[in-house]
């Protein structure tokens, strides 16, 4: 009993110390987040995939010695560029190489919203139906929504071990 006491007091432990790094990022994150007014919307595009490719991406799907022994995955990615010829390129991972062929052989076009940041000279694209502003209003939501349930597992976590202390000092 002494041993699963000591387990669950170091997962406890664990998930608190997650918790709060989480908090930490989830807060820089928010505070770096690019203002809806800076994005300038180009409209809307319509995109052709034109080749698919296999990248390596850092492999968190494994555990333990086969995480070390396969720190990398390969994903294939399906590139896809404007079709108004305006340079704009949009990429997205399909589940296996032959999926990703079969959607450039298609040809189907996809439409994305355009949003440019200029200060940056750079660009971002959305769902044809979203808007900077309710791009922007998602990604803040979900930060808030991780903010919220780190602190929420943090208060659970401290008074639970408020009231064994207090119990044991009684």
């Amino acid at each position: 009993m002494q041993k699963l006491k000591s387990i669950l007091f170091i997962i406890g432990l664990m998930l608190a110390l997650l918790s709060g790094t989480t908090i930490y990022v989830a807060i820089q994150s928010m505070s770096s987040l690019t203002p809806a007014d800076s994005y300038e919307d180009n409209g809307v595009y319509t995109f052709v995939p034109y080749q698919v490719l296999p990248i390596q991406v850092k492999n968190t799907g494994a555990t333990g010695r086969y995480r070390r022994m396969n720190p990398t995955r390969t994903v294939y990615m399906v590139y896809y560029q404007d079709t108004a010829g305006r340079g704009y390129r949009w990429q997205e991972e399909a589940g296996s190489r032959a999926l990703g062929q079969d959607t450039v052989d298609a040809g189907v076009g996809v439409q994305r919203r355009v949003l440019t940041i200029s200060d940056r000279g750079s660009y971002i694209t959305v769902e044809p139906e979203e808007t900077a502003r309710s791009y922007t209003a998602g990604l803040r939501q979900r930060y808030v929504r991780v903010l919220i349930v780190s602190a929420l597992y943090l208060v659970i976590y401290l008074i639970i071990y408020g009231v064994i202390y207090i119990r044991r000092g009684l």
